[in-house]
């Protein structure tokens, strides 16, 4: 009996190198970066520091080490910290906010639109109180929100969210691993996006092919510091210019991600003509509703679908390895579910 191809669409984190991606890697010029800097590497992190509107970026092996670096810096040990309800720093980074960095969340609920923040939310949040009451020091962003299906916060909104942290006296942190995406959905640059921010951090393997790495930065100063609470976390690197030639390639790739957000359209509504409930997705991210999601993954799996759960829906992620037609032929094995 042959077995059925699978199609995968549990993340975008599964897009790989491709040919001209490996020949950069394999032509990169390399040195120690803990001991004088690696070429190719300080080449990525500038290039990304003028894309994001910053003073300084430094490349980490992952998005989460990058969310943690930037918490373990604002932080005290006890502080509180705001985050949008379902943030990847509070439910999917092991705890290392309070581990690591020494903070405690606290959870805002979105406002009319998934994944994004009401000024008034964070402002009534922000609440202080006597001495012996928890301090809250930061607001921690995400754009896009993961959790709530890859929605978009546009600049404007941000703006009035940077403002009012600043207003009650908290610092800004930006979980932007897929800020790339926000970006060429709202068709604007993406220092449009990082506005009065005192940190952000992006992420290079999620859809753009990198094999791994991601960026976080801010001032001089903090990167200064983050580079000392990078070899802390067992994060500092030799010859990292073969992977930060790979990041190089895939800034090159950011206007390609429009295409994915094509396919998951194309997704999104031909589950919803199979009667799904699927909300137009805003980016790559498709949440589709289903009475019984673990129930669902296990049926897609049989006919090589790959899914993930996520808030008790299927989470769908297309990427750029899978073209329309893979889209196509998921959405035919997916209607023969019905039958």
């Amino acid at each position: 009996m042959t077995k059925v191809r699978e199609i995968d669409l549990r993340s975008d984190t599964l897009t790989q190198p491709d040919e001209p991606m490996r020949l950069a890697m394999s032509h990169a010029e390399v040195g120690d970066d803990v001991l004088d800097r690696d070429p190719t590497m300080r080449a990525l992190e500038e290039r990304a520091a003028g894309l994001l509107g910053v003073e300084a970026m430094l490349w980490v092996p992952t998005a989460s080490m990058g969310n943690v670096i930037a918490l373990m810096s604002h932080l005290s040990r006890g502080d509180r910290f705001l985050a949008p309800k379902l943030a990847h720093v509070v439910e999917n980074e092991l705890g290392t906010a309070s581990w690591l960095a020494g903070g405690l969340p606290e959870a805002v609920e979105w406002g009319d639109w998934p994944g994004r923040l009401p000024v008034e939310a964070v402002r009534t949040a922000a609440r202080t109180g006597p001495y012996h009451a928890l301090r809250t020091t930061l607001l921690c962003l995400e754009n896009t929100h993961n959790g709530a299906g890859g929605t978009v916060t546009p600049p404007d909104e941000h703006a009035k969210l940077v403002a009012t942290a600043r207003d009650v006296g908290l610092r800004v942190h930006l979980d932007g691993a897929r800020l790339w995406h926000a970006s060429v959905a709202l068709s604007v640059p993406p220092a449009a996006l990082t506005v009065g921010v005192d940190t952000v951090q992006v992420c290079l393997s999620k859809a753009l092919g990198a094999p791994m790495g991601g960026l976080v930065g801010g001032s001089a100063a903090f990167v200064t510091e983050a580079r000392r609470l990078r070899k802390m976390l067992g994060g500092g690197v030799r010859q990292g210019g073969v992977v930060a030639a790979a990041g190089l390639v895939a800034l090159d790739r950011i206007p390609e991600l429009a295409e994915d957000h094509a396919k998951a359209r194309q997704l999104a509504a031909g589950l919803a003509e199979l009667g799904w409930e699927v909300d137009e997705p805003e980016t790559n991210i498709v949440l589709a509703g289903t009475p019984d999601a673990e129930a669902s993954l296990a049926a897609l799996a049989k006919i090589g679908v790959l899914g993930v759960p996520m808030g008790g829906k299927v989470r769908f992620i297309p990427h750029r390895d899978l073209g329309p037609k893979d889209i196509d032929e998921v959405l035919n094995r997916v209607a023969t579910l019905r039958s």
